[in-house]
């Protein structure tokens, strides 16, 4: 039986994962430290922990691989269309031979990445959002696309 601080603390561990938005890395911290402190305590929580952490450190993995693909290509663009002639005697940059047809590939390669990288945040935050639900209600939720570093 699932006692109903058990519910709490698992829909806690879940939603504390929200606090990235506020706090840089808060979606590890916290739940970490409210698992750490309370996985011995519950099976219940225990599992719960692991899914939260689980599911953020994939969403990591994903969004780092989005800008391993789109920063070099940004960086590409901007290096090789910016002149740097008289760039260290003025504090001008002229772009120089741009061609939009040449590149557009490449953009279109940076807006798709963007996207997507916008679509996993919307997905993270409603399923956090349902993974606490489910927690509360004293069901054990797996996280879809998420990759078992704690098992």
């Amino acid at each position: 039986m699932i006692t109903s601080n058990e519910r709490t603390i698992s829909s806690l561990t879940h939603l504390s994962a929200l606090t990235q938005y506020f706090i840089p890395f808060g979606n590890f911290i916290f739940p970490i430290i409210i698992w750490s402190s309370k996985k011995n305590d519950s099976e219940f929580i225990d599992y719960n922990g692991k899914q939260a952490l689980n599911f953020q450190l994939s969403i990591f993995l994903y969004s780092l691989v989005l800008c391993l693909i789109a920063i070099p290509v940004i960086i590409y663009l901007v290096l090789n269309n910016i002149a740097f002639r008289n760039a260290f005697h003025g504090c001008d940059f002229e772009f120089h031979d741009f061609n939009f047809s040449a590149i557009s590939g490449k953009i279109t390669l940076i807006v798709i990445a963007a996207l997507i990288f916008g679509f996993l945040k919307v997905i993270e935050f409603v399923l956090i959002i349902y993974a606490a639900v489910k927690a509360t209600n004293g069901e054990r939720y797996k996280y879809p696309l998420s990759i078992p570093f704690f098992k």
